[in-house]
């Protein structure tokens, strides 16, 4: 509301130096002695104007009214002595900021803010680099792009598959693929030689694999030599994997080098998409599912393979500055015993989750694809959940997991944002 009053108050600013924001709230206490000043821009550049309080300098520019901390605008100095452009590290020492700074004197011009300190140290920033790296402009930023679908949406994107070679000897084909992938949370390579070995050059081409309980690159038929539902021929309903782990793996690559028989096809459900339609029918349930953490259990005593695995987590995990939705923790088969909320909030969790399940359960949210030798299936395991009906015959997988942060790094480097 207050913003809406300061922009129809705004409107009929004409912003001469020297004019007061009359109307601006003043917190307790003293005004510092700067005065409050507006202080108009060049004709093409958004307007800008300022006002001190006692701990934080608001500042408006274009349409964007930030509240800056003294002590954050000290710490992030980028001057020569306070930040190291070669390693981009900063070299202040945070500790040493008086906790009660603040500036002896402020200036803004069209594009920059000076802030000078009561040890004559001068501060300067863009006003476009506070702007995109601010509280107020955080909220109004996501942290990645992407497009939400059910199956028809999918299938209408047309999105197109990666040549192997293209993926594995051009930037071009990279970067097609991880810019497909950011955006769906799927994505395909083709023609790719049916083999382990051929799979593992693959994955390599955009991270580094990431070695866990199964071992490295795994490879399983439906000869139950694990402990999971996983190594038989039975269906496997939507879920996400390794929800047993603190940090869950975030990319699985699959590829199916043989088939001799009938079904098995995979499901590909997009969480997120699911998630977004509980949020917009029932923000409570979307709120609850956010802040309830769950354990999530895998304990294994077959053969030589002895684990004993918890992870502990809310279903949907979001930023909370933006409330962007960034993992999905979904596993029915490996959700532990609810004993980390009180019996109150029990049957809201479950009403809660109820809701999502319907959602991720609708069959106009289900993409079934039939994994064949030669193409290989890259899923955002924080995002997209997978699962699989049930199959007769021989049928011979070979896969792995990703770290999710050198994906995303691989992505960055060729310009992405990720």
């Amino acid at each position: 509301m207050w913003c809406q009053r300061l922009a129809w108050l705004l409107q009929g600013w004409r912003g001469s130096t020297g004019h007061r924001w009359p109307w601006l709230p003043r917190g307790p206490g003293p005004i510092l002695a700067a005065p409050a000043r507006c202080h108009p821009t060049g004709p093409a550049s958004p307007h800008c104007a300022w006002q001190l309080h006692p701990d934080y300098l608001e500042l408006r520019y274009g349409s964007t009214v930030m509240r800056l901390d003294f002590v954050w605008l000290r710490d992030h100095c980028r001057s020569a002595s306070c930040y190291n452009t070669k390693t981009n590290q900063r070299s202040l020492d945070t500790a040493s900021v008086d906790l009660a700074i603040q500036p002896q004197a402020v200036r803004v011009d069209e594009t920059t803010l000076f802030l000078t300190w009561p040890d004559g140290h001068v501060t300067r920033y863009g006003l476009e680099w506070l702007v995109r790296n601010s509280y107020e402009g955080q909220k109004q930023q996501v942290m990645h792009p992407r497009i939400l679908w059910n199956a028809e949406i999918y299938r209408q994107a047309q999105v197109p598959s990666i040549d192997c070679q293209s993926f594995l000897e051009t930037d071009e084909g990279l970067k097609e693929f991880l810019q497909n992938f950011l955006l769906y949370g799927i994505a395909f390579v083709e023609n790719v030689t049916p083999t382990k070995e051929d799979t593992e050059i693959l994955a390599k081409r955009i991270s580094i694999i990431r070695e866990t309980i199964y071992g490295r690159m795994w490879y399983f038929t439906s000869d139950f030599s694990r402990g999971d539902t996983a190594y038989t021929k039975l269906a496997l309903d939507r879920h996400t994997d390794t929800t047993y782990f603190q940090e869950p793996c975030g990319i699985q690559v699959f590829h199916c080098l043989k088939h001799e028989g009938t079904g098995g096809r995979t499901l590909l459900v997009d969480g997120f998409h699911a998630a977004e339609q509980v949020l917009r029918q029932a923000p409570e349930h979307f709120e609850l599912l956010a802040k309830v953490p769950l354990k999530h259990e895998y304990v294994e005593n077959v053969g030589g393979c002895h684990n004993h695995m918890i992870g502990v987590g809310p279903v949907l995990n979001v930023y909370p500055w933006n409330n962007e939705l960034y993992l999905i923790r979904y596993n029915n088969y490996d959700r532990a015993v609810i004993n980390t909320v009180p019996h109150d909030v029990v049957r809201r969790w479950y009403q809660a989750h109820r809701a999502l399940t319907a959602e991720l359960r609708r069959p106009d949210n289900e993409l079934w694809v039939k994994l064949k030798p030669g193409k290989v299936l890259f899923v955002d395991n924080w995002r997209v959940l997978h699962g699989r009906e049930a199959f007769t015959g021989y049928r011979q997988l070979c896969g792995c997991y990703l770290t999710r942060d050198d994906v995303l790094n691989t992505a960055r480097l060729l310009g992405l944002q990720a």
